[in-house]
Parts: C-alpha cells; structure tokens; sequence
C-alpha cells in the first residue's frame, strides 16, 4: 500500500454475497477474538473468549430483506465490515468489523460516515443506532467523537448462548448509542 495513501483511497464498498461468508466471519473473530485480535485496539478477548460471530448469523444478516451486510475492499481484499438495517424511523449499525492490520489508520471513520450516508441516502433515516457493551469505554468514546450519544438505555447481554461468546466478566450489558443524522 502506498505510504501517502489515505483511509479513503481505493476502497470499494458492496453488499456482501453468500461467497463472502467465511471470510467476513474470519475478519469479525481476527477483530474481535483471540489472541490475533490484539493486533488492533477494537478487542474484547478481555472480556469475551469463544466466538465472535458464526456462518449462519453472518448469512442470516446477508439474506435479511430489512438491512445489507455492507463489505469494505481494498486492492481487491477484504478488510472490513458493518451491518446496516432499516428499523422504521432509524437504521441500526452493527457487526461492525476493520482488520486489526488496518485498524487506527482513520479507515473506521471512513467506513462509518459511508454507512451514515448510506442509510440517509436509501432510507431517508434521520437516526443511527448501535448496541455496545457498555464496559467498552474506549470503544464507546470513539463512538462518541463520531458524534454518537450514549442514551443510558441497556439491554442484557446473552448470558449461557455461546453463540454470543463465553462472558468472562459477570457485568456485561449492551447500551445504546444514537447518532442524529444530518
């Protein structure tokens, strides 16, 4: 990659296939899981060991009629991810991935602004919402210069459903985040 290249240049975004599945679900677990997660700052192998994601919700989230899995190339590779769903009067942002290679390039800002405009443009949305767990707090502050507010409003993480990950941590809960969107 060219050293004076910004996060922007030459990436193509597309809506994942079913060709797609097992290499975004390799790209959500190396961000996510483990120890190959280290590389990059979005880790939650603190907090969360086991799986991340797996074939069938990735696909499940390809299929959706509701939403798009929106994939991220960069020289014709596969380097990140985000989820986009259409919920009434807002769209919900998730299964957010960057390589951990790429990760704190400014590619993530990049990404996220595309999925806001995205959203905006297809639905005619005027709010993103996310779940985060609420103990991220790096995460959740990177959210929030992005313009992102925590609400205070939590739901449950999934405790005993493995396919959610093995709590290592017994305080665990999603908060929701909230972005106006101009």
């Amino acid at each position: 990659m060219d050293p004076t290249a910004t996060a922007a240049d030459e990436l193509t975004f597309r809506d994942a296939t079913d060709a797609d599945v097992d290499t975004l679900v390799a790209l959500i677990e190396s961000a996510y899981r483990g120890d190959a997660s280290r590389a990059g700052w979005t880790t939650e192998a603190d907090i969360l060991e086991g799986q991340r994601t797996d074939p069938e919700g990735v696909l499940a989230v390809i299929k959706s009629s509701e939403g798009r899995l929106l994939t991220v190339e960069r020289d014709g590779r596969l380097v990140a991810c985000c989820q986009l769903e259409h919920r009434d009067e807002h769209a919900y942002f998730g299964m957010f991935a960057v390589s951990p290679a790429l990760q704190g390039t400014g590619l993530g800002k990049v990404i996220i602004a595309e999925a806001e405009r995205q959203a905006r443009a297809t639905w005619g949305v005027t709010e993103m919402h996310m779940n985060v767990i609420s103990v991220r707090n790096d995460l959740i502050a990177w959210y929030e210069r992005r313009g992102y507010r925590r609400t205070g409003r939590m739901t449950p993480f999934p405790y005993g459903d493995e396919r959610f990950g093995i709590p290592q941590r017994a305080d665990l809960q999603f908060e929701l985040l909230v972005k106006e969107l101009a």
